[in-house]
């Protein structure tokens, strides 16, 4: 078992010939780059390279190798880092991904300038970049018809972070009363729907701050916060530092800018 994570890790990884086993306490998504590699989960095996991923709930045990070189862009996700539906990690499967996700690893592998393992800012930036663009591409099978359609709703919420959100209109969009669907919120999700609400715009600001054209009174609008004191407050208490001293960090846009 892997020691305690607490915050998002990001790394580029080649796997060896030689069958190997791991667990461990956070979530985890290998992401297909060079080559191809093998995994298996419960006896469930897939192989998977640039245009497919794993992914591994916590504490499921999983088998890996491969038969030639490889390189993996692999997120080690604590359940309390990034914001992304608890059931989507409600079971291991490899997954078929988007061109479009697949350019965004490819353009992430690039912009590492042969670094293995990430810095802490860069990863929370690359997590939280790669983890929308998954739920964006995210099959609403997974859910398997029960409860809530949470792919879309991650979606919705995505698209309409700037946006002032009253949980009982989504309740109604959604087709449920307030009650019944904050109880079906927080199964999908594991937290309350202001919580996710709340890290997902906090994540987003991530990738927008990497933009030396945005302002921050603008990010800060652009995800939610009603002014940039309160946004460069909540900020701050989530990461530790400004967002102005997280932009001076020197990060690189993953966005093209």
């Amino acid at each position: 078992m892997s020691a305690p994570l607490h915050r998002p890790a990001v790394s580029l990884r080649r796997y060896e010939a030689a069958q190997a086993s791991d667990v461990h306490d956070f979530h985890q998504i290998v992401l297909g780059l060079d080559g191809s590699m093998e995994m298996a989960v419960d006896g469930n095996g897939a192989r998977i390279d640039c245009s497919g991923a794993w992914i591994i709930p916590a504490g499921a045990r999983h088998d890996y190798w491969a038969d030639g070189d490889n390189r993996q862009l692999v997120l080690d996700l604590p359940a309390t880092s990034v914001a992304v539906p608890e059931r989507y990690f409600e079971r291991a499967r490899a997954v078929a991904i988007d061109p479009r996700v697949t350019q965004a690893v490819a353009e992430v592998a690039h912009r590492a300038n042969g670094t293995a393992h990430f810095s802490e800012r860069f990863a929370w930036q690359v997590a939280a970049h790669l983890c929308g663009a998954l739920m964006h591409d995210t099959d609403d099978s997974i859910d398997m018809m029960r409860g809530l359609d949470f792919a879309r709703i991650d979606r919705w919420l995505r698209l309409h972070l700037s946006e002032p959100l009253r949980i009982a209109d989504l309740a109604a969009h959604c087709g449920f009363g307030m009650r019944r669907f904050h109880q079906l919120f927080n199964e999908a999700f594991g937290e309350t729907p202001h919580r996710y609400l709340h890290r997902l715009r906090l994540d987003t600001a991530l990738t927008l701050l990497a933009d030396p054209r945005a302002t921050l009174i603008d990010i800060a609008l652009d995800v939610g916060f009603a002014d940039q004191s309160a946004f460069t407050h909540a900020f701050s208490k989530r990461f530790g530092i400004s967002p102005g001293q997280w932009r001076n960090g020197g990060f690189r846009s993953l966005r093209g800018g």
